[in-house]
């Protein structure tokens, strides 16, 4: 048994330190900036930065405030949009229409299936962990096109989700400091 830090293996240290930092970095406070989320890598990086998403111009945000979609297609607009949603613990709306929108890119049966189902239990079910706030015969048609899982098993669900987040997320996000921000 470890008898502190020391007694692990140097290549452990410098995992710790690396895997501290990075938790650091995302529990610090969002500023006017938005970083993208890149998955840890396997192999050590090259020095090269990541790209970053181009932050909007002021004309480009202001039509955010008349089109979710809009918003949603831009990557800066996705992260802030995450954000002001995160800040108010309600991000499984936005959290859910990403995961339907991964999903349909999937072209195999057997991972698609096993996505539906991965989904279903995150979101759909009663109970799930981040349970959307659809209705009796939005959850009963999804339920039912779970059988047999296609690019449009969570058509429905997105769709209300999508007006969900539109009619109410939306119009809070734009009275918000992270939005204000960016149309000065």
């Amino acid at each position: 048994m470890c008898k502190g830090l020391a007694a692990l293996p140097h290549t452990c240290l410098e995992r710790a330190k690396e895997i501290k930092t990075k938790l650091g970095t995302l529990l610090q406070k969002p500023d006017s900036t938005v970083d993208l989320i890149i998955p840890y890598p396997e192999k050590p990086e090259k020095p090269e930065k990541p790209a970053k998403a181009q932050k909007p111009s002021p004309e480009e945000a202001w039509q955010w405030r008349n089109s979710l979609e809009k918003l949603l297609q831009n990557p800066w607009g996705l992260s802030s949009f995450q954000n002001f949603l995160r800040s108010e613990f309600s991000e499984e709306n936005i959290e859910f229409w990403i995961a339907c929108e991964e999903y349909k890119k999937i072209k195999l049966v057997v991972k698609m299936a096993e996505q539906a189902k991965k989904i279903y239990e995150e979101f759909i079910q009663s109970d799930a962990p981040k349970e959307v706030n659809i209705d009796h015969f939005t959850k009963s048609v999804t339920m039912k096109n779970m059988v047999e899982p296609s690019v449009s098993t969570f058509d429905l669900a997105q769709e209300r989700i999508f007006t969900l987040m539109e009619k109410d997320s939306l119009p809070r996000f734009v009275r918000s400091n992270i939005y204000l921000e960016l149309v000065k």
